[in-house]
């Protein structure tokens, strides 16, 4: 038995080195393709890596383990940069305070927790500012048209003012009168119909 015993453990001994040894020539061929005539950068990627290596054998959170992996399936720094900043994100969202722009990000990058978070940001800050802005007619296109993302209703509301104010500025005539009359309800419209008419 004890004998037994002592087969098994050099065995996994042999196989843990041979593992190693095999990842030590992966990661210097990939330095070699990173910087195939310059040495020195050569051993500062080898150890970059090698020391990512080490960092992501010991990482806790295996869904954001497979995040980063999955990502980046052979470079380990960048697996430990990916691990870290999903790690931190993850974080993030479990404590935001309004629900359903988190359901928005959540919806969007459901398997990406870093985009949820700048998502769940960018979203938030376009909900404030559609709370504060003063043209309600404005207000009404951008919302209808995007009633379930508050970075699209900016984005329309900002595009649909900037054009209420064009066509207002313009002069009346024939071209005015057309662009109003093909698209009541779309300043957008308006102002590119009225541009493509008097560039005739």
């Amino acid at each position: 038995m004890k004998r037994l015993f002592v087969i098994l453990v050099l065995i996994l001994f042999t196989t843990n080195v041979a593992f190693s040894q095999s990842i030590e020539k992966e990661i210097r061929e990939f330095a070699k393709r990173e910087y195939p005539n310059d040495y020195k950068m050569q051993q500062y990627v080898y150890k970059k890596q090698m020391s990512a290596y080490r960092y992501m054998l010991n990482v806790k959170d295996s869904e954001v383990k497979k995040i980063a992996t999955h990502e980046y399936p052979n470079d380990y720094s960048m697996q430990k940069y990916t691990y870290n900043k999903q790690l931190s994100s993850k974080r993030y969202m479990r404590i935001v305070a309004d629900k359903e722009v988190e359901q928005i990000a959540t919806r969007e990058y459901p398997y990406n927790y870093s985009m949820q978070k700048y998502t769940y940001n960018k979203q938030l800050s376009s909900k404030q500012y559609m709370r504060t802005v003063a043209d309600k007619e404005v207000k009404k296109i951008a919302t209808r048209e995007y009633p379930n993302d508050y970075s699209m209703q900016k984005y329309t509301y900002d595009k649909q003012l900037s054009a209420k104010e064009y066509m207002k500025a313009i002069p009346n005539s024939n071209a005015k009168s057309r662009a109003k009359q093909e698209y009541p309800n779309d300043y957008s419209m308006q102002k590119y119909t009225y541009d493509k008419i008097i560039s005739r």
